[in-house]
């Protein structure tokens, strides 16, 4: 089975709104076995909408439309419909008292505009709104030849009345067509890397990568981290849950632990995790690990990054900002004739703000950042980009002998 969402308004193929009715949608259906053949946005335009019915029934068994069903002139989902249709607009009844019904309950008369709300085309059913003035459509197309079925349901375009009106009557009457049907599952999954780029994780499986395969395995790149999208489609829940285990476990062997995360875990949140493990040496049984930071280049967003969690006073101790090379003598202790020799941007240096860190906040961990960020300031030797990290760890929990880590990384792109 294969769905359409067609999203409808100036605003969204303006970039003035984010679409995103079509990412929920989308979730939606492919949990109930539904293939995504495509998502498409056109304006308010009664012809632009026309062309689109057209173009989406022969392609679809169901074709889900948001958008265009307001009061107002620029609202043309309905009359590109009865084009499409070739049935003239009537007043439905029970589409009136779903709009009457909204004024009444905000204690106001309806504006004779909104009646516009209530025309559908004649063979169409009216799908209530219990969160709005403007009620939903309902079409069981079939061509004239009969070789082309397809159900189209219209939705307000308003997320909230969208989202509402979806769970309460579309949904339900898919879910029973499915059952009736003995429809397919479509399971997602969504795991997290951190390390390397794209290309080199593609790179480690190639073969789960093969645009056959089923389960079908993609990556995507957002937010600093490149993730593997994971879709199964199966006869069954059992089948799908099976096949998306074995994959998963695959490319955990293949990745290894640069895989850090999945689905809505964040990058802070799972390190928040680690560092709030119990164990023998934690501090009054409250996690297992005190980190300090020192920070030049970032400006405090390694710290940042650590208190987006909730409960972050378990773990963080303290966190210093030496921007200067003043800052990081005074505040930090870092010998002025190392800065001198080997400059703020080198391991030696970072090194000593990660123990001048520790020593003057007693932790287990410190870690210390210096960089170029640019867009001035680079050298040949060292271009803007340039960023070295120190990580200092005392013998402790999971720390069997002290620790002292110091790399340099050249990243890409602006500040």
């Amino acid at each position: 089975m294969k769905s359409i969402i067609l999203s409808i308004g100036d605003e969204l193929t303006l970039g003035q709104t984010v679409d995103t009715n079509s990412a929920y949608l989308a979730q939606q259906l492919a949990s109930l076995g539904y293939r995504p053949a495509a998502h498409l946005t056109v304006p308010d335009d009664q012809a632009a909408i026309r062309q689109a019915f057209e173009e989406s029934v022969g392609r679809c068994d169901v074709l889900i439309v948001s958008g265009g069903l307001g009061p107002t002139e620029d609202d043309l989902t309905r009359q590109a419909l009865a084009e499409f249709l070739h049935q003239p607009l009537e007043l439905n009844a029970d589409a009136l008292e779903n709009v009457a019904r909204f004024f009444r309950a905000l204690k106001r008369e309806m504006p004779p505009r909104n009646q516009i709300q209530a025309m559908i085309p004649r063979t169409c059913e009216m799908i209530e709104n219990t969160a709005g003035t403007a009620p939903g459509i309902y079409c069981n197309y079939q061509s004239g030849d009969q070789k082309t079925l397809c159900q189209i349901f219209i939705t307000p375009g308003v997320p909230k009345e969208m989202k509402i009106m979806f769970g309460r009557s579309v949904l339900p009457r898919l879910q029973a067509q499915i059952g009736q049907a003995g429809g397919a599952v479509i399971l997602s999954k969504t795991l997290h890397t951190f390390g390397l780029g794209e290309s080199s994780v593609a790179d480690k499986i190639p073969d789960l990568m093969q645009r056959d395969r089923n389960p079908s395995v993609g990556t995507t790149v957002a937010n600093g981290y490149v993730s593997l999208r994971l879709n199964a489609y199966a006869s069954s829940r059992e089948q799908a849950e099976r096949e998306m285990a074995e994959t998963e476990r695959l490319a955990r062997a293949a990745l290894g632990d640069i895989i850090w995360g999945e689905g809505d875990q964040t990058l802070p949140g799972v390190v928040a995790e680690m560092l709030c493990r119990p164990g023998p040496d934690s501090i009054s049984g409250q996690g297992a690990y005190w980190v300090t930071t020192a920070e030049s280049c970032t400006g405090g967003l390694l710290a940042k990054y650590l208190t987006d969690v909730a409960g972050s006073s378990r773990y963080l101790r303290q966190g210093f900002i030496t921007y200067s090379n003043s800052a990081k003598t005074d505040l930090l202790g870092v010998p002025e004739e190392l800065l001198a020799t080997h400059g703020a941007v080198s391991e030696p240096v970072v090194l000593a703000m990660a123990h001048g860190a520790i020593s003057r906040f007693p932790g287990q961990v410190a870690l210390a950042i210096s960089g170029i960020a640019g867009p001035d300031g680079g050298t040949p030797e060292k271009p803007v980009g340039t960023v070295c990290i120190a990580l200092v760890g005392r013998a402790g929990f999971d720390i069997r002998k002290d620790v002292e880590i110091a790399r340099t990384f050249i990243f890409h792109g602006d500040r």
